[in-house]
């Protein structure tokens, strides 16, 4: 009986186009003894049988109702029994053993390390992350800028081979099962971000460490344009953010809040005079005034989402 060392988790937003080069990468470079679980978040019939009969050895876990990120991993997670497991993005493509890597790296850097990561690279080859530094609440604000770019290199970022890093980004990594559990999985009270970012956190409050392997790399397909569906999944994220950096702190969250309205009611305004014959600028006036809805409510990140999605499908 084979005995199954690591449990990857996918979650797959009824895009089977990106779903099976993802799962073709990992059986084609992936030795260990795994399992793989995805997450058929929203899919259609046709899509869910066609997915059921291509990928025979996949435990399938059908997943219908509004649900977020965190909360469709977790669906996964509760099934999984293995000493590690590997979240990975369905929009990802490997070109090397990666979960393999990972796994080897897991025993080099030692017991206290809850979780190891690859560089993250864009199709063109650009670097996404190589390690995350921590986030606090003036490097959110620098952020909602742009004005962090986490490519630079630091103590935390873009080391070279195995290093110690920060935190992670949710796109791809190795944890152990076991602190992963201890942890309470990804924290559902964020639907759309930062569940990644704080669940590195807890991971070293936790006394743990992240590490990341600089030698190793995922490409993440990442982007797009945007749809109608930003005026629903931002307002959605930035609730979550200032839940997250204000840390429970009125003051604090009275500080981001006010920072994010003021800055999304200036983006109103050039979304105003641009009018709305455009596509684009139709999407970002719905989005800007969304989100300024959104920051001072006392609606959960899962609330505000279900109200705004059924506002915008219907």
């Amino acid at each position: 009986m084979l005995i199954m060392e690591v449990s990857v988790v996918i979650v797959s937003m009824n895009r089977p186009d990106l779903l099976g080069p993802c799962l073709k990468g990992i059986a084609e470079y992936t030795e260990a003894e795994y399992e793989v679980f995805v997450v058929a978040y929203m899919y259609s019939d046709e899509n869910l049988a066609a997915l059921k009969s291509s990928w025979t050895g996949v435990h399938v876990i059908e997943s219908r109702e509004l649900r977020g990120f965190s909360e469709n991993n977790n669906l996964a997670l509760r099934e999984v029994r293995t000493p590690y497991t590997f979240i990975v993005n369905d929009d990802t493509l490997m070109s090397e053993p990666v979960i393999d890597k990972l796994l080897e790296d897991m025993t080099r850097a030692g017991d206290k390390v809850a979780a190891v990561s690859p560089r993250i690279v864009f199709p063109d080859g650009r670097v996404q992350t190589c390690g995350r530094g921590a986030w606090g609440m003036w490097k959110y604000m620098r952020h909602y800028l742009g004005q962090v770019d986490e490519t630079k290199p630091s103590k935390w970022t873009m080391g070279e081979g195995l290093f110690r890093t920060w935190t992670l980004n949710g796109a791809c990594f190795l944890a152990r099962t076991d602190v992963f559990r201890e942890a309470g999985w990804f924290d559902e009270t964020y639907t759309f971000t930062p569940e990644d970012i704080a669940l590195g956190h807890k991971f070293n409050d936790m006394g743990y460490e992240v590490w990341c392997d600089a030698d190793v790399s995922i490409v993440h397909i990442a982007g797009g344009t945007a749809s109608r569906m930003e005026a629903v999944i931002k307002p959605t994220r930035v609730r979550g953010a200032l839940l997250f950096y204000s840390r429970g702190r009125c003051f604090r969250y009275a500080v981001l809040g006010a920072f994010v309205w003021f800055y999304e009611a200036l983006r109103l305004l050039k979304y105003t005079i641009l009018g709305h014959g455009d596509g684009h600028a139709e999407v970002m006036y719905d989005t800007a005034k969304n989100v300024m809805k959104s920051v001072f409510t006392r609606k959960t990140p899962k609330e505000v989402f279900v109200e705004l999605y059924h506002s915008v499908v219907s």
